[in-house]
């Protein structure tokens, strides 16, 4: 499985579109595709984290139960035009849907890993506002495969 963006290339930097308006941006939802799922596929999850020390997995995104027929998010998709019986969860800024970049001034180039898995169960209860942690918990052992994308931001 692979995943991509028309946004920037892996490992590049995140456009200002793309990041919170405290950091300059308009807060849109990066475009995003995936191909080549495994047999099994019955639906999808997403995660968008920052994993630098400062932001200690802070998360920018989280969706899950994306059907399996569905292979790409389109650019500012998220809280508009999401495909039917996903369900976008409660991000660290305590909204649900995408929240942009956003590092503290000062802490250096942040990293932003976008990550689509492909699950073996066609709808996974997430619970009720699931942390990081709580959602991995609730997809562990039904993942079949993943992909990442990592993108990059400095304040």
């Amino acid at each position: 499985m692979e995943l991509t963006t028309d946004a920037f290339q892996d490992q590049g930097r995140i456009p200002d579109r793309y990041v919170m308006r405290g950091a300059g941006g308009e807060n849109v939802s990066i475009p995003l595709k995936w191909t080549d799922p495994p047999d099994g596929t019955e639906s999808f999850a997403l995660t968008m984290v920052d994993p630098h020390p400062v932001a200690n997995n802070w998360v920018h995104w989280m969706v899950i139960n994306i059907p399996k027929d569905v292979r790409e998010l389109k650019e500012g998709a998220s809280g508009s035009y999401m495909p039917p019986r996903s369900v976008e969860l409660m991000n660290s800024f305590g909204k649900p849907g995408y929240g942009g970049p956003q590092p503290p001034a000062g802490s250096g180039e942040h990293p932003y890993v976008v990550t689509i898995y492909a699950l073996k169960e066609e709808n996974v209860d997430p619970g009720e506002s699931p942390s990081l942690s709580d959602f991995l918990s609730r997809i562990e052992g039904k993942i079949v495969d993943q992909a990442t994308v990592t993108g990059v931001f400095e304040k």
